[in-house]
């Protein structure tokens, strides 16, 4: 039986844990050509609910759904790359009728797009090739706008535009968003502040230009009996207990839960129960594959952000990380130095921040800390 706890994306409803009220007011909201912002920390599974939701049957019938994920991205023609490459890989298996029309209207790439042995389009542009990004980007959104479907499209990690170094990059996808009637979109992001600075701030373009939805973590009964289901359909048992535990240990995030209980669910033999005893070692388990990542990031962390981030990880939930008190007693060097480091680490992703209180971000990273006693 295939493990019922999936840890590399969307798998389909039968593997997707609630989320029926969030569900349906994104689809309603869809359905009824609404922009949303969908924000929420990372890892509790604002990703896996927007392919739930391009899931439904009435939407896959009706619409092109595309979901873009621009993490990665450092500038607009990045930007632009990973939107185009997005639409063609979801057109690719929809028929010649459905990407050849989004083929033709990228007239500035054509020669960037190259066809398989089955004659299908293959998204062939490099990063750093589009050289004029916006020629490119006027010229998806008129695919966009002329699309044999309405078009859905969900920009994963939005806050990413607010750090290409251009002031006005945000007024310029709001214009072409505003004017493209054929499509709708989710912002979703999960840097909270940044988010909130987007479109809350009556200065900013996408100020009132959507409906905001603030996901919150699984109710732990709800996530309790998914589980414990999950493990009976199998023929095992699991203890209430064990999810009660880590639900309070990882702060109801979602993806750490999920790739414990991975290996939980692989280790409990048919017939048997799953109990707090073993949580140790999966835990354990997952830390160790992991180790080498973790030792070559750490170490390849200039020396200031390095000794933040042993303080920050100390203490859990660090406050007033400039006071005089907390470099003290961390034996830290100066308040300047320490934000020049704490600038680092937040633009590495190696920590967050959420109303002022600065914590490790990976929390499997945090443990691994412990257990190689580093902290």
């Amino acid at each position: 039986m295939k493990n019922p706890f999936v840890t590399n994306g969307y798998a389909g409803a039968e593997y997707f844990c609630d989320r029926v009220q969030e569900t349906e007011i994104l689809r309603e909201l869809l359905l009824n050509e609404n922009n949303i912002a969908l924000i929420s920390p990372r890892r509790i599974g604002k990703t896996d609910l927007i392919w739930h939701v391009f899931d439904n049957p009435e939407i896959q019938k009706n619409y092109h759904c595309f979901v873009v994920d621009i993490y990665a991205t450092k500038n607009l023609s990045d930007f632009v790359n990973m939107l185009g490459k997005a639409l063609v890989d979801e057109l690719r298996p929809k028929g010649r009728k459905a990407w050849e029309k989004f083929v033709n209207m990228v007239a500035s790439l054509r020669s960037e797009i190259s066809f398989d042995i089955s004659g299908l389009p293959v998204w062939g542009v490099g990063l750093g090739s589009i050289k004029n990004p916006t020629v490119t980007l006027d010229e998806i959104f008129a695919y966009l706008g002329k699309a044999d479907k309405p078009c859905l499209v969900a920009i994963d990690e939005f806050q990413q535009i607010t750090r290409y170094g251009d002031e006005t990059i945000e007024a310029t996808i709001r214009t072409y968003v505003q004017r493209c009637t054929n499509a709708h979109f989710i912002f979703s992001g999960s840097q909270r502040h940044m988010m909130n600075g987007m479109f809350t701030s009556p200065s900013r373009p996408f100020y009132q230009a959507v409906t905001i939805i603030n996901l919150q973590p699984l109710d732990l009964v709800v996530y309790t009996d998914f589980c414990v289901n999950k493990f009976e359909k199998a023929g095992k048992h699991l203890d209430k207990a064990v999810v009660a535990l880590l639900y309070e240990h990882f702060e109801a995030v979602t993806s750490y839960m999920h790739r414990v209980m991975n290996v939980l669910f692989s280790r409990t033999d048919t017939g048997a129960t799953c109990d707090v005893s073993m949580v140790d070692e999966a835990v354990e388990f997952i830390i160790r594959l992991s180790s080498d990542t973790y030792e070559s990031l750490f170490y390849q962390m200039p020396e200031k952000q390095r000794s933040l981030f042993l303080a920050i990880a100390r203490e859990g939930k660090a406050k007033e990380v400039t006071s005089g008190a907390f470099i003290k007693r961390n034996k830290l060097n100066s308040a300047s130095s320490v934000s020049s480091a704490l600038k680092g680490l937040l633009d590495k992703d190696f920590i967050t921040e959420d109303k002022n209180v600065y914590s490790v971000y990976d929390q499997f990273f945090a443990l691994w800390l412990k257990f190689k006693d580093l902290i």
